[in-house]
């Protein structure tokens, strides 16, 4: 059964054939109901191979989500915080959309400006005080 599509942002929408979803049983507490049923989630999703990307967002994602891929491009996300599979498929959804969205972002450009006039004399005052304190330091001269 193939997932639905996620819209990750206008215009980049992840095909739902190319999420794979695992359901697990999730640590932690909750006595009986935790031991017998797959509540964890997890969303398998291969970046490298998406045709969902264009080459530029493709790039950026590899090399910002480098740390969190897989040996073949995969993007691992899970989720097992709520008793409920359901909800936690769309905890897994939300977080590997917002994932996607913050690595295929363009980094804004640095427009060069130059320091102040006042900033500049600021920090040469503040380098005469520190010098006017270090020289009140030295042991007096034998003249």
């Amino acid at each position: 059964m193939s997932a639905p599509d996620l819209e990750v942002q206008r215009g980049l929408t992840l095909p739902g054939h190319e999420i794979r979803e695992t359901a697990s049983r999730a640590s932690g507490p909750g006595g009986q109901h935790v031991n017998k049923t797959s509540t964890r989630v997890t969303l398998r999703w291969n970046a490298r191979d998406s045709g969902a990307l264009t080459p530029t967002q493709r790039r950026r994602l590899l090399r910002r989500l480098a740390h969190r891929l897989t040996r073949d491009g995969e993007l691992l996300v899970h989720a097992s915080r709520n008793r409920s599979r359901a909800r936690n498929r769309e905890l897994a959804r939300e977080r590997l959309a917002e994932l996607v969205r913050d690595a295929v972002v363009a980094p804004r450009r640095r427009i060069a400006t130059r320091p102040s006039r006042g900033s500049q004399a600021r920090r040469v005052e503040a380098k005469r005080a520190r010098s006017a304190v270090k020289r009140t330091r030295r042991p007096p001269r034998d003249d």
